[in-house]
């Protein structure tokens, strides 16, 4: 319980280094079927390697941009938050996964690094694993990833960004 808290925190602080303050008010995104969890896709990637960059992983909310997928075989916890302000739209969502929280950050970074944006934070907390990435850009896009391994074997992902002006 003491490490949920401790990520949520985490999550919370990237989020909030990310965001605009004066922005519109978070407003959740409708999914057809609230009783159906979202899945991803039906096979996750292999333990050895992370998955394809160019894969057709679902964007994780509408106008989502291309860095902010969810993670192949993915399952939704709860609707995806997408917030506004000067630094573009943005969004936060959380899922769980069978990868591995290496596995989970090793896929974003790569997607993140694709679109241009460079690491600026990473941090290792026991097997958590947590990861920002942002634009050189005034109000740019931004990735913020945090990924913790569950009691039940899975991994915990939240995953925060801004499309950026």
């Amino acid at each position: 319980m003491t490490l949920r808290l401790a990520v949520s925190a985490v999550v919370v602080l990237f989020c909030l280094a990310g965001c605009d303050r004066s922005a519109q008010s978070v407003e959740t995104k409708a999914t057809p079927e609230a009783s159906a969890p979202i899945v991803a896709d039906a096979t996750p990637p292999a333990a050895e390697a992370p998955a394809v960059v160019g894969g057709a992983a679902p964007a994780a909310a509408d106008g989502a941009p291309s860095f902010a997928v969810l993670y192949p075989g993915a399952q939704v916890d709860g609707q995806p938050l997408a917030a506004g302000g000067e630094a573009g739209p943005g969004g936060l969502v959380t899922f769980t996964t069978t990868a591995s929280p290496d596995d989970v950050v090793a896929f974003y970074r790569e997607r993140a690094e694709k679109a241009g944006l460079r690491s600026v934070a990473g941090m290792n907390q026991g097997d958590t694993r947590a990861y920002g990435a942002a634009a050189d850009a005034v109000n740019g896009a931004s990735l913020q990833v945090v990924a913790t391994p569950t009691e039940t074997g899975q991994t915990s992902v939240q995953l925060g960004w801004s499309a950026g002006q």
